[in-house]
């Protein structure tokens, strides 16, 4: 994300672009892992409330620029719900580097991300209910599901931030480092993410999301079906091959 003057504060062009991105990573077979993070000190900070394009009957400051991302003829509003991940989820993992606040709209989507790593300065929190909003753009359906209820309720109701700290202690994220080092740490474990079955992956992600908070009998079902796609293909006998060879997998995501 790519704002930094305004803390990477979401414009409806970041947002559009983060759209496209969203569908070249899913849709190119080489890309195994994504890694999302902000330019500068700062994560994100929500919506830009400067632009005014947050505001029921504003006109974005960049609306009619050239080079706005948004395809003639899209909605607006579902190309800002698929570029924050409300509405789409990717098939790839995504790992969050977590470099600086990660507020509103930024935490929200953080919460569509797979692996989190925070920097010791990172702060995170959904201050919409002071501004008279609300945070819905999956809080009010995620936090709940990721953190205890009454720490989601409280960060929802109050607008109060967690530290780094209390980000681990509550599970939001799953890793804490120095300043500087959450981009290395998200290379690190995007490399050993990717030196697995892209396959494997993509069907373990979809078995987990699939099945969760549902009847477990269901959910069971649910995992059932991505574990036979898996155990039949290419890459299930490769990797066993290899195992048995001592020699690396040679993957091809069949």
């Amino acid at each position: 994300m790519n704002n930094p003057r305004r803390k990477n504060a979401l414009t409806p062009n970041m947002i559009a672009l983060m759209a496209q991105a969203w569908d070249e990573i899913d849709s190119d077979d080489a890309i195994r892992v994504a890694i999302i993070t902000g330019q500068g000190s700062s994560y994100c900070v929500g919506g830009d409330l400067a632009d005014g394009w947050m505001v029921k009957g504003s006109k974005p400051a960049n609306a009619a620029k050239p080079n706005a991302a948004v395809p003639a003829g899209t909605s607006p509003g579902s190309i800002i719900s698929q570029g924050l991940l409300l509405t789409r989820t990717l098939t790839k993992p995504l790992i969050a580097a977590v470099n600086g606040p990660c507020l509103g709209g930024g935490c929200e989507m953080l919460q569509q991300t797979d692996i989190r790593i925070a920097e010791e300065h990172a702060t995170f929190g959904l201050p919409e209910a002071r501004l008279g909003l609300i945070a819905g753009a999956g809080s009010t359906v995620r936090l709940k599901r990721q953190i205890p209820y009454t720490k989601a309720m409280e960060m929802i109701l109050t607008g109060e931030p967690l530290t780094a700290a209390e980000a681990y202690h509550f599970g939001l994220v799953g890793h804490v480092v120095p300043t500087g080092q959450s981009l290395d740490k998200a290379r690190e474990i995007a490399t050993r993410v990717a030196a697995n079955g892209p396959l494997a992956v993509r069907n373990a992600k979809a078995a987990v999301l699939q099945s969760g908070w549902i009847d477990e009998e269901e959910a069971r079902r649910i995992e059932q079906r991505f574990v036979i796609e898996v155990v039949r293909s290419d890459d299930a006998r490769e990797g066993l091959a290899a195992f048995a060879a001592k020699r690396e997998p040679r993957f091809t995501g069949r």
